[in-house]
Order: structure tokens, then C-alpha cells, then sequence
């Protein structure tokens, strides 16, 4: 994995370049050596952590900050044959892996959870010290928006999660369908007046119980309404070198928005053709 931007002394090209000094040396190096950012090696846990690191916390109180991980193709395509992991790789893994191992709770929406097989999120000794630092539990919880309920109860994300998995859903949902979550172990958190959720409610319920760093999975649906209510942060977005071609979603659907939101590039690396891009709200 490369470094691409921020530019420094070790993305800086010319520290590729043949006899050019070494970065903060002034020494040339040797025949076919390649130094600073030029070096393409798997990076450590530790260094991906420092790279997706939450922003600081003002002065008086973390906010919440929520941030999106998703992964299209160079045609737009967010999955093939409605899954994501034919276009992902070893690296938008480890990826992914970290952006969780940082989070208090991964929010996703219910048609994912069935598509992808959602089960709850595994203690990663990796990151054991890290969250205990942090102030964080073992794991991340898993946050399953539904307006309809209709989940099935007896999968392992209700029934064998370290923490209790979550479920987001508006004040008219059947009651019936929230005392089987309830049941099955789910905590039932209302974010809405009616069936649906509302994204700004959630993030702020979310925040009420503590949660503030943020990480949403999507789909793209979800994406969309988190997009078109002005609370997405950021998005972690690996751009997959392969071309699907048919009729998948990208990775927000839904409404548009009357004017297109700016965000800046914030980070980009590269591995084997996969661009890993970091994009903040401007």
C-alpha cells in the first residue's frame, strides 16, 4: 500500500526518481533502490488506525462525527450480484476491518443486513487496547435501520452479538415487531414520528447514548438518506479497478439533491490498483 496524498516527503515523486536524493538526506541512493512513499508494502494495523483516526474532539465534548465506507467499481457499480465482496479485495478489507475496529456503531440499513449475511462484529485483539484506551467496548455495535421490522430474530446478529445489536426505526412501527426485536435480545431505538427514520434523530440518539464515532456500511438507499440530510462527515470510498457493466446500484440511491455537496479530498492510498479515498465535508 502507497501513500498518494496528503503529498509529502514520502509521496513526493521525486523521491522515486532515479538519482534523486533521499527524502531529508540529500544522498542519492544506490542503483535500483526505492525509497519513501515508492515502497509498495501491506501496512499494519496500527498505521491504518492512525490514518482513519477520528477527529479530534472540540473543546468541551466529542460531537458525533459519522462517516461512510463504501466500495465501487470504475463503471459505479456499489456490488455485483448484489454483494460487494466480488469487487472488494485483501486490502478494502483491512480497511474495512479498521474503520470498524475505530467505531462505536456500524449503522446499516436492513436490505443490506439480509444481502450481505450481516453477523455481529468480532473482538479483534489488535485492537483490544486501542478501544480500552478510547473509552470504547470490546466491539462496535451493530445498528440495523428498518421501518417494517421485518427481520428475522434468530440470526446470529440478534441472538450471539458481544454487545446488543440495535435497531433503528420511527414511532409507528407494529408493535408486535418491536417486542420480537426487544425480545431477541435488540435494543429498539426510535428515530422517527412515523414508519420510517429520521437520519438527523438518529445520529443524535445515537450521540445520547454515547455513540459518536460513527460508521455507516450503507446501502445505498440508506447512503442516499444520510446524504440528502446533511449528516454525512465523511466518506471512505475504494474505487475497485474492474468494470461490471449492467444495472447495480451506486452507492447512494434515492432522491438527489437540488445542489451537489462539496467534500475534499482528505487521504489516498493505493494498493494494487485499488484506490483507498478519503473525502471530508467542505
Amino acid at each position: 500500500m502507497r501513500r498518494l496524498f496528503p503529498v509529502t516527503d514520502e509521496t513526493d515523486e521525486t523521491a522515486a526518481r532515479p538519482g534523486a536524493p533521499a527524502p531529508g538526506t540529500g544522498e542519492v541512493p544506490g542503483a535500483g533502490a526505492v525509497v519513501g512513499g515508492s515502497v509498495d508494502r501491506e501496512w499494519s494495523l496500527e498505521e491504518l488506525a492512525a490514518a482513519y483516526a477520528y477527529p479530534e474532539p472540540p473543546p468541551g465534548g466529542r460531537e458525533p462525527w459519522l462517516r461512510a465506507n463504501m466500495v465501487s467499481t470504475l463503471d459505479g457499480a456499489a456490488q455485483h450480484e448484489g454483494r460487494s465482496h466480488p469487487i472488494s479485495s485483501a486490502a478494502d478489507m483491512r480497511i474495512f476491518g479498521t474503520l470498524r475496529g475505530l467505531a462505536d456503531v456500524v449503522i446499516v440499513g436492513a436490505e443490506t443486513v439480509r444481502q450481505e449475511g450481516y453477523r455481529p462484529a468480532r473482538e479483534r485483539e489488535a485492537f483490544a487496547a486501542m478501544r480500552e484506551a478510547a473509552g470504547q467496548g470490546p466491539v462496535p455495535a451493530i445498528a440495523v435501520v428498518s421501518s417494517s421490522l421485518e427481520l428475522d430474530f434468530s440470526w446470529p446478529l440478534f441472538t450471539s452479538p458481544l454487545v446488543p445489536t440495535m435497531v433503528l426505526t420511527g414511532a409507528a412501527a407494529a408493535p408486535d415487531r418491536v417486542a420480537a426485536a426487544e425480545k431477541a435480545g435488540a435494543r429498539v431505538v426510535i428515530a422517527g414520528d412515523g414508519m420510517g427514520v429520521d437520519p438527523v434523530r438518529a445520529v443524535r440518539a445515537l450521540a445520547e447514548l454515547g455513540m459518536t464515532r460513527l460508521l455507516t456500511e450503507g446501502g445505498p438507499r440508506l447512503l442516499g438518506q444520510l446524504v440528502v440530510s446533511g449528516v454525512l462527515d465523511e466518506l471512505c470510498l475504494t474505487v475497485s479497478p474492474m468494470l461490471t457493466a449492467g444495472d447495480a446500484q451506486r452507492i447512494a440511491g434515492g432522491p438527489s439533491l437540488t445542489v451537489p455537496k462539496r467534500f475534499a479530498l482528505a487521504s489516498l492510498l493505493e494498493e494494487e490498483g485499488f484506490l483507498f479515498s478519503r473525502y471530508r465535508r467542505t
